[in-house]
């Protein structure tokens, strides 16, 4: 492992500052893959355990800067990292910027290096795992890896299966593989795409939220190198071959880990029904809908993202108590602390506007 302390492997764009004491390193695979990964410390006197926190397709550490501080600020040590092929990790292809995988199994690999080279050796316990999107995807894959390591996971709007397609998951995954069988792995998506530059908070499927759509804009302009364009076809075979076996297998049934998967109400993504169905499926697993929030939960309005991080804290409580000597815990606003009430699961299909196939733009997990 190379570990390195310099701040300029992080690109600081005006109002996202880094989190304190956050320090870069450097991790390879296996396969040789680089993974550029990212260490920050609880801000409270005793820490309560590591949260892993993965992200959705198409993300940079950058993009979770406030949610990193904001963990750390309750007590939580982060460690996160750049999914290869994407952000500061090392690209699989060569001069593109094409998101591309050759299956599930690789991100897999990723988040099994980053466990073994930085999260078990330099990090408390007891661990937990916050993912958004594929991350989520990729964290459910690897459950059975994780049942003597991890004690919860919190899944954000995970991506069990595409919204509103014109097509099945089953009939996407066998036009992606047969494409791919026939030498067209690495050909992009046919696809809608929308550039960062061309969206605004109002056509955007990602947040409502203002201040985080234009810091986020601001990032990709700065560096997009970090960021990638549309999917390739093998990218595509591969994840839709992992829906396609949690949909059918009966090791999610099985799985041991108490997970929770958050939802987004007015998601436009991923499906949401699909996320409920698969957690009532879960032996420790449940889930909740946060109405008319869009996809990122993590990048929403405050009155979305609040709620949010209180369930997650709630969650994880008993696994990752706050230690009686932690200090002073930051609280949530008077009209944002977390009810029951307020997440509700509902139906929400017709405070959704209908996308055209299956848009994957710019910074979407």
């Amino acid at each position: 492992m190379d570990a390195t302390n310099q701040a300029n492997e992080l690109v600081i764009v005006e109002g996202n500052p880094p989190p304190a004491g956050i320090v870069v390193q450097t991790v390879r695979t296996l396969d040789g893959t680089r993974l550029r990964c990212a260490v920050s410390p609880s801000q409270l006197d005793a820490t309560r355990g590591t949260v892993i926190l993965l992200q959705g397709r198409n993300e940079a550490i950058e993009k979770y800067f406030e949610t990193i501080s904001d963990l750390n600020r309750r007590g939580y040590i982060v460690v996160t990292f750049d999914w290869r092929g994407q952000g500061g990790s090392g690209r699989l292809l060569r001069g593109s910027n094409l998101g591309h995988v050759r299956h599930v199994g690789q991100y897999v690999g990723d988040l099994e290096c980053v466990i073994q080279d930085i999260v078990l050796p330099d990090c408390r316990g007891p661990y937990a795992i916050l993912a958004h999107s594929m991350g989520a995807l990729v964290a459910l894959r690897a459950s059975a890896r994780l049942t003597n390591i991890v004690e919860r996971m919190v899944l954000c709007a995970p991506l069990i299966a595409f919204k509103r397609r014109r097509m099945g998951t089953r009939a996407i995954h066998r036009l992606a593989k047969a494409a791919r069988l026939v030498g067209l792995g690495r050909m992009a998506v046919p696809m809608r795409f929308v550039p960062a530059r061309d969206m605004t908070v109002a056509n955007n499927v990602l947040t409502s939220d203002p201040r985080r759509f234009a810091r986020n804009r601001d990032l990709v302009a700065a560096a997009p190198q970090l960021f990638l364009g549309k999917p390739t076809v093998s990218w595509l075979a591969a994840v839709t071959g992992a829906m396609i076996r949690l949909d059918d297998s009966d090791e999610i049934a099985r799985l041991a880990v108490p997970t929770l998967m958050i939802c987004a109400g007015g998601d436009a993504v991923v499906g949401t029904a699909s996320a409920e169905r698969l957690a009532w499926r879960m032996r420790s697993g449940s889930s909740l809908t946060i109405p008319l929030a869009r996809h990122e939960l993590l990048q929403e309005a405050d009155h979305y993202r609040e709620p949010l991080l209180e369930a997650f804290e709630a969650f994880t409580a008993t696994a990752l108590p706050l230690p009686e000597n932690a200090g002073t815990k930051p609280e949530a606003p008077d009209d944002l602390s977390i009810d029951a009430a307020d997440l509700a699961i509902v139906d929400d299909e017709s405070a959704v506007q209908d996308i055209e196939g299956l848009a994957v733009q710019d910074g979407r997990g």
